[in-house]
């Protein structure tokens, strides 16, 4: 969240969280540990 200026408040992570998934089941990045994600290489 901080990466992109927004506060750490619940409905951000929250926000963040399910987007970084969306990119994880595209394809686009991959998750290694739970919260960890990588670009895809």
């Amino acid at each position: 969240c901080e990466a992109h200026g927004h506060e750490l408040l619940p409905k951000n992570v929250e926000g963040t969280h399910a987007k970084l998934k969306r990119l994880v089941k595209l394809g686009i990045l991959t998750e290694a540990d739970t919260g960890n994600f990588a670009r895809k290489q």
